[in-house]
């Protein structure tokens, strides 16, 4: 219970305090409850990183104020777009049949609702997702409908996974 007012108090708190990286929001269920969540349409934009060396990574924000990265999300490139409000990363289904995960529809039990209306989601794993030099494995991921979703949404799931993340002046660092 103690995580879901946490979570509550992030999303809240990033949709108040940092309006320019977030569109929209993305909150996923938990594998025990469903809940309607929505969604943050990501426009596939040139993403810009710098390797800053050891453990951190630099990107740049675009014109709009979003940070995009050019990830590696089982071994395949993908680009995405970095999202404090959403729980876990959400990519499409063309997405995932590129970075080799397979989807049923017996899976998509999890409604979400997008700017376009409600749809469903498939909960799944990724093997490792990856931004310059940082790496992490087993990552949670929410599959929905390419109509549903644009882009790739790089959320919480990975973020909290750092040892941190700081926006400032333009600039959002990544530190593994």
């Amino acid at each position: 219970m103690m995580r879901i007012f946490l979570l509550a108090g992030i999303v809240s708190g990033v949709a108040i305090a940092v309006p320019k990286i977030v569109d929209g929001q993305l909150t996923l269920p938990s594998p025990q409850k469903q809940e309607t969540a929505t969604v943050t349409e990501a426009a596939a934009m040139e993403p810009e990183a710098a390797y800053v060396g050891g453990r951190d990574v630099v990107l740049t924000a675009d014109s709009r104020g979003h940070f995009h990265g050019d990830f590696r999300i089982n071994g395949r490139s993908v680009a995405g777009l970095i999202d404090t409000g959403a729980t876990a990363i959400a990519i499409n289904r063309s997405t995932a049949r590129k970075v080799g995960v397979f989807v049923s529809p017996a899976m998509f039990k999890y409604r979400v609702m997008t700017a376009n209306g409600a749809v469903k989601a498939a909960r799944v794993e990724l093997g490792s997702v990856e931004l310059k030099s940082i790496r992490i494995r087993n990552v949670e991921a929410y599959v929905l409908d390419d109509d549903s979703l644009a882009g790739t949404l790089i959320g919480m799931s990975f973020l909290n996974r750092l040892s941190s993340y700081r926006a400032r002046d333009g600039k959002l660092v990544l530190t593994r």
